[in-house]
């Protein structure tokens, strides 16, 4: 083959070459295109914070309170503390860990999801707290500061079911829930008695009651909203409430004792 010749057939060759790399190039253009990308979060639905309003109250529970039940740690030596269920805590008939939110009334608003996580603790084999508040999508840190090992296990209904072990002196476990559930159980494999409860909710509006059966939502846009009292053992009670523009409103509940 003459040297034309190959010349001709070496331009022939890159020609070729250059159509196949464009028709390439113009497919995965196509495709990226037809391709479904990931929707972007919403953006946060802004509030004015000149005319944010406040719910506040305490919460009762209306009989004679229970004697809580005794706990028999001794499986476990390295199990401490105070050896009684929380079930229902009432002290001077104020009512503890009662779980308070904004049920409904805030309609299509979107709420940024808190960088800074809460934390769940072990201590002298119980949770710490009883009773915990959670964004959807906001980080949990759990720690162990007990010397034996527990295994957390979550049994939600709407969440994913996770089980996992955590000995002593081992870094915290950082899980998060994506949709929201009300009164979340979580136990404990190693050590039965221990239990507690996350609630997943969409808003920041929420609070869980003190000691003193106290609570406070602050922020809140006016409207009228349906504020949910949740107790694990007492139930569910809602009361609808209207704030104005800067307005602190009190609203108080009470729960009646219920037959086991």
């Amino acid at each position: 083959m003459n040297k034309k010749a190959i010349l001709l057939v070496s331009l022939l060759t890159l020609c070729g070459l250059l159509l196949l790399a464009a028709c390439n190039k113009k497919e995965n253009t196509e495709q990226s295109a037809n391709t479904p990308q990931p929707a972007a979060a919403p953006a946060a639905t802004p509030i004015d914070p000149a005319t944010v309003a406040t719910i506040n109250g305490t919460v009762k529970f209306d009989g004679a309170a229970p004697k809580p039940a005794k706990i028999d740690m001794s499986q476990d030596p390295a199990c401490k503390g105070a050896n009684e269920s929380e079930n229902i805590v009432v002290d001077n008939g104020d009512l503890a860990n009662v779980f308070v939110y904004v049920k409904d009334g805030l309609g299509n608003r979107t709420f940024d999801v808190p960088s800074a996580a809460v934390t769940l603790d072990q201590q002298g084999c119980k949770y710490h707290p009883h009773v915990l508040g959670v964004m959807a999508g906001q980080n949990i840190e759990i720690k162990n500061d007990d010397q034996t090992t527990h295994n957390i296990h979550p049994t939600p209904k709407d969440n994913r079911e996770w089980n996992e072990s955590q000995p002593p002196s081992t870094p915290a476990i950082e899980k998060s829930f994506a949709r929201e559930e009300i009164m979340l159980p979580v136990k404990c494999n190693q050590h039965p008695w221990m239990k507690m409860y996350i609630n997943v909710v969409k808003s920041p509006f929420y609070a869980v009651t003190d000691k003193s059966g106290k609570y406070e939502i602050k922020g809140l846009p006016p409207g009228d909203y349906t504020i949910a009292f949740v107790q694990e053992k007492l139930g569910e009670q809602d009361q609808k409430v209207t704030v104005g523009p800067k307005e602190t409103k009190t609203v108080d509940q009470s729960f009646k004792p219920v037959a086991e």
